[in-house]
């Protein structure tokens, strides 16, 4: 599968998954609370449970150095400003956030663009997907994956 259509496959998965209940709002807690890249963590998602690949320490580290650049200079900046806006009353400054907002989402999806490029192959069509997955997490999120705000993800590979 070219790394286009690899693209536009996670990028799909994403937004099917972002719009279960409970993951939008668990995956934006663990972002802020605790640091972690939302595109990070559906990337363990997808890789586990659409093509069951585990991901160890290098391909985890290849994936944070294949998004680094892009999520430092673009990504980061592009939120700060439109959280920065979200409370400004003007509405012109609000079509504004709405422009600044489309223009994260177009770098999210580079961002993982970027991370199914760096995909390893598919694997073991009969490996447990959700299994995969779940390990494909604890080793994103490490401990994290107990808190509370990570339930909605923990219940989400549960119903794998």
């Amino acid at each position: 599968m070219a790394a286009n259509s690899t693209g536009e496959a996670f990028w799909r998965f994403s937004l099917t998954v972002y719009s279960r209940p409970q993951i939008a709002e668990a995956l934006i807690a663990l972002q802020d609370a605790h640091g972690h890249n939302v595109n990070l963590v559906l990337f363990g998602l997808w890789l586990g449970v659409c093509r069951a690949v585990p991901l160890d320490a290098a391909g985890l580290a290849g994936a944070q150095a294949a998004i680094a650049g892009l999520d430092e200079a673009v990504v980061l900046p592009l939120r700060r400003l439109r959280r920065a806006l979200k409370t400004d009353p003007d509405p012109e400054m609000q079509a504004l956030r709405r422009r600044v907002l489309a223009l994260e989402i177009a770098a999210e999806r580079r961002v993982q663009a970027r991370l199914a490029a760096s995909a390893p192959p598919r694997g073991d069509g009969s490996a447990d997907r959700a299994a995969i997955a779940a390990a494909n997490l604890r080793l994103i999120l490490g401990a994290d994956l107990a808190l509370p705000a990570a339930g909605p993800l923990r219940a989400l590979i549960a119903a794998f």
